[in-house]
């Protein structure tokens, strides 16, 4: 296995409220929907406000904003979950995670999902004999030895270019899905908007989608979901919670899909059975695969006869 030293260069969390915000000209931050915050509470995630990380209020979640991998997170999430593997072939998988370099941003998320869903291989000399294992960077069958955070909003920094998305959504230190949001009051089209803002920060900070799965836009009580390949159309509402019943006429978009898509288990379930990534002859499509009874509103009756 080739081994890579972590990388991390010198943009202080310090330094933020001085010279990222002076420089990028971000606005003054303001907590956008502390409903959608409160959803993700309820489902057992731990929420982090960007400022209180700034002010030192929780230590060790990134030591600089080019980081887009909490590396002390997925450490010692891998830890619990393959607690026979030595540490240095842990250090060595946390290595070969945050330094997948493939041409594109596409080809690194298709290398990390195979990583993400058929585990790292892995090999170690124990008692001298070469063991062949695998490390494992999510537990969907033991919810409670994976680590649940969400960060609002995630500053990211790459090259001349810095981007505030408004919640990114972690397992284990890993940024797998990442929401935008935008005031339905001041655009006329403002899921078309988010999806371009979504575009702009693939464009120029590439590396946070490196490790997404899923991608949500809503303005208001819309909200949407789709993947790194999506066109606008071809984001889509997602219509129940438990997928079973759906929700009374009026509930919200953004609800119904942060409960539904974000609920731990259905979540990873989603990521490990229902994302896959299809070739044609001139591109490569990764899709979420639908299922009926989550994106069709209507139902359909069937009997066993």
């Amino acid at each position: 296995m080739r081994s890579a030293s972590i990388r991390r260069t010198a943009v202080k969390l310090s330094n933020f409220p001085i010279k990222l915000r002076h420089h990028f000209g971000f606005t003054v931050f303001s907590v956008a929907f502390p409903d959608l915050l409160t959803w993700f509470e309820v489902l057992g995630y731990t929420v982090l406000l960007e400022p209180d990380i700034i002010l030192g209020r929780h230590k060790g979640e990134r030591s600089n904003y080019t980081e887009v991998v909490l590396v002390d997170r997925l450490s010692q999430a891998l830890r619990q979950i393959n607690p026979t593997i030595p540490s240095d072939i842990i250090y060595s998988v946390i290595c070969q995670v945050t330094s997948i370099e493939a041409p594109d941003v596409l080809g690194n998320n298709r290398r990390f999902h195979q990583l993400l869903t058929e585990g790292v291989e892995v090999e170690y000399l124990l008692n001298d004999k070469i063991v062949r294992d695998k490390v494992w960077l999510i537990d969907p069958s033991n919810l409670a030895k994976n680590d649940w955070l969400v960060i609002h909003p995630f500053t990211v920094v790459e090259g001349s270019y810095a981007h505030c998305p408004d919640v990114v959504v972690f397992i284990n230190g890993l940024p797998l899905a990442v929401i935008v949001n935008i005031n339905p009051g001041k655009e006329k089209k403002p899921l078309k908007i988010a999806k371009e803002r979504l575009e702009t920060y693939r464009q120029q900070i590439p590396k946070l989608f490196n490790y997404n799965t899923l991608l949500v836009i809503c303005a208001g009580n819309y909200a949407r979901v789709g993947t790194l390949t999506c066109e606008s159309r071809e984001f889509f509402p997602w219509h129940t919670i438990d997928g079973e019943d759906f929700p009374q006429s009026g509930a919200s978009e953004l609800e119904v899909l942060a409960q539904g898509i974000f609920d731990k288990r259905r979540f990873l379930d989603l990521v490990k059975h229902f994302i896959v990534f299809e070739e044609t002859e001139d591109r490569i499509n990764k899709k979420l695969i639908r299922r009926p009874f989550c994106t069709l509103k209507t139902r359909l009756k069937m009997s066993l006869k």
